[in-house]
């Protein structure tokens, strides 16, 4: 079966969720275009959540796809915590930010019962998960209204899991893939390889549809992934300087400056690698941090400093998500965009 005809759509083409940087109008956009497109759910509150897909119901009758993180949440750890916050005191200072009134606590939520239940009332398509799966009680629930369900893998292992836990594709998200790694069976980052060593992998392994994942920016990069037996791909940074997705200011200024050239994975923000721009923070306590919290407690303590600096006009503290070739970024109408990514010789 075809990836378009197992979720509904014409366009082989799946818009990454990119929690933080875009909402609806973006989902909207890819699937009224013949894609899929995708609502990040982990940044947002029972309330927003459904104000989101309400939004999205009343705006196209395509498929589209939710995407929810499944991690466990960590406990807290206040000597970790407290060596964090000492690892950024100098910008504390620097910044004029009293710590002391800087609150601990998660800045992303996993997939748990009043999230399906509030997907339950408007049954998506396809529904989709990062660091693995939710439990099976709740994997049971979304597959029952029919869904599609969708998983990262960044490994063969992984992928072998997911297809044993009955997935209906696996996204195979190669190193240079912006945001998030998927990772949940390692935290060794040397298993982490590049999208087109991992794709063929992945494909001769498992028999569920592979969607290629990590820097594909054009049509060429397209075919390219197609050509190595993918059945569709996700793309997700070549969005970023679209109209519809939220994108701030700075984020966009280094987006298109010569700075997009040098990404790294980085746990700073988070507590977790993910791939963004290297900025100050990064180049200076380095991007791997031994003293961060947690994902997601890490999130807490920077926020302050990024929200300065963006005062300023300055990215030095913010996550600035992009996988390795953000050559494709541009200020397309989204729908334009994904109809070029398609336009496969």
């Amino acid at each position: 079966m075809t990836l378009q005809r197992l979720l509904g759509i014409d366009l082989s083409i799946i818009q990454a969720p990119m929690a933080g940087v875009q909402g609806s109008a973006l989902t909207v956009a890819v699937s009224n275009a013949g894609g899929l497109g995708s609502l990040p759910c982990a940044m947002l509150s029972p309330e927003a959540m459904r104000e989101e897909l309400a939004a999205i119901r009343n705006q196209t009758r395509k498929p589209y796809n939710v995407n929810f993180f499944c991690h466990a949440p960590p406990a807290p750890d206040a000597g970790r915590e407290a060596a964090w916050r000492a690892a950024l005191a100098a910008y504390y200072a620097e910044f004029g930010i009293d710590a002391s009134g800087i609150p601990a606590g998660p800045g992303r939520s996993p997939f748990d019962r009043p999230a399906a239940d509030i997907l339950a009332e408007f049954k998506p398509a396809v529904v989709s998960f990062h660091f693995g799966l939710p439990a099976p009680e709740l994997l049971t629930r979304v597959k029952a209204w029919g869904a599609k369900v969708l998983s990262s893998a960044t490994t063969v292992d992984e992928a072998l899991w997911l297809e044993a836990r009955g997935v209906d594709a696996i996204i195979a998200q190669g190193v240079e893939a912006g945001g998030h790694r998927g990772m949940f069976l390692s935290d060794e980052l040397s298993t982490q390889v590049g999208t087109f060593a991992l794709v063929p992998q992945i494909v001769r392994t498992v028999k569920v549809p592979v969607i290629a994942a990590g820097g594909i920016a054009d049509a060429k990069g397209v075919a390219a992934a197609l050509a190595l037996g993918a059945a569709g791909v996700q793309i997700g940074t070549a969005y970023l300087l679209c109209p519809e997705a939220t994108t701030s200011a700075v984020h966009r200024a280094a987006l298109q400056s010569e700075a997009a050239r040098h990404t790294a994975l980085t746990n700073l923000f988070t507590g977790r690698p993910a791939r963004g721009i290297v900025n100050r923070i990064m180049r200076e306590l380095g991007p791997i941090g031994s003293t961060t919290p947690a994902f997601p407690l890490a999130t807490a303590a920077i926020a302050p400093l990024r929200a300065a600096a963006e005062r300023r006009g300055s990215g030095d503290f913010s996550p600035l998500w992009s996988g390795q070739n953000a050559s494709g970024c541009r200020a397309l109408p989204a729908a334009e965009l994904t109809r070029q990514l398609s336009r496969v010789a």
